[in-house]
């Protein structure tokens, strides 16, 4: 058996919340179909909020119902505060992603709020789900975004970031994500830090959440293999990015990832083509946009085996 790595499709909210056309439900459930058609086991569906906000997730509450007929997939959604934290519970989804800016220029952007007023909220969701009696039925991620450094902020301390690492574990977080927002993480930082990370939270799993916005992308997907770190974030095409990132290329190529990761001998339980097919749709339904990635340009080499398939 070949060791598993887990790529967690992030298409449906990260990928899309910055398009300007409203993707229809049906269309969003179609592609978390073929997702889980193509092998993907995680992926996180939309974000709990204020349509006002963001229109493009106006129909959560009904994409979220649509995909929890899917079988053998685990759904998330993203979660900006206790409000959309309730709408998470009432709905059943099993896990909620809160994100937390170490920047604080980008948190008071994002959310405003500060940082700490950010991990405060937290506990609150927590508090709030452990009354509803959902701890062993809901589960909830810590990301902590800006990780790397922030277009707002410049440089962002690494000490700081081990250390809401270390409030969200504390707090009752199930998994901490560290996440490259902008784009500004190299190789060596990617390392040290998630070296860091793993140390200061274990025994909870730590997961990466990589932009590619400055083409290193992969490459840092490959230095956190080197530490340990086996649970990703990608996205179909390399849609999304950060509003405040200007010029950004978005997330990390899910087919590009599945690749690499299975080349090195990693198991994902992902059928590249599928993806590539997917892929196809999508850009018909999102004309105009921007996608990105190589694999889904030049194909699988003549050489490539799935991780599952060699070890069978």
């Amino acid at each position: 058996m070949r060791e598993r790595a887990y790529l967690r499709e992030v298409g449906p909210r990260d990928g899309i919340q910055l398009v300007k056309q409203f993707l229809p439900t049906e269309r969003k459930l179609e592609w978390c179909r073929a997702e889980a058609e193509a092998g993907v086991r995680e992926i996180e569906v939309t974000s709990f909020v204020p349509a006002s906000v963001v229109p493009q997730f106006a129909d959560a509450a009904e994409v979220v119902r649509g995909v929890s007929t899917i079988q053998d997939v685990q759904i998330s959604a993203l979660i900006p505060n206790v409000k959309g934290a309730q709408r998470g519970f009432d709905l059943g989804v099993p896990m909620l992603n809160f994100v937390v800016s170490a920047s604080e220029a980008h948190n008071m952007a994002n959310v405003r709020r500060t940082t700490d007023e950010s991990i405060a909220e937290f506990r609150k969701i927590i508090a709030e789900r452990d009354r509803r009696g959902l701890k062993d039925k809901t589960r909830i991620a810590g990301g902590i975004a800006t990780a790397f450094g922030c277009t707002l902020q410049g440089e962002v301390p690494e000490t700081r970031v081990i250390e809401i690492a270390r409030l969200l574990a504390q707090a009752g977080a199930d998994m901490i994500y560290l996440a490259d927002t902008v784009g500004y993480g190299n190789p060596a930082q990617v390392r040290r830090l998630f070296a860091a990370a793993v140390k200061e939270v274990r025994p909870l799993k730590v997961g990466a959440h990589f932009h590619d916005t400055r083409g290193l992308g992969i490459a840092n997907v490959t230095a956190a293999l080197d530490v340990g770190i086996q649970h990703f974030d990608a996205s179909l095409a390399g849609l999304g990015g950060c509003p405040f990132a200007p010029g950004a290329t978005g997330n990390i190529n899910a087919e590009d990832c599945a690749f690499l990761l299975e080349s090195m001998g990693f198991d994902t339980g992902i059928d590249i083509e599928a993806l590539r097919q997917l892929r196809k749709r999508i850009e018909a339904w999102l004309p105009g946009e921007a996608f990105f990635g190589m694999v889904a340009r030049a194909g699988l080499p003549k050489t490539f085996v799935r991780a599952s398939k060699s070890a069978a």
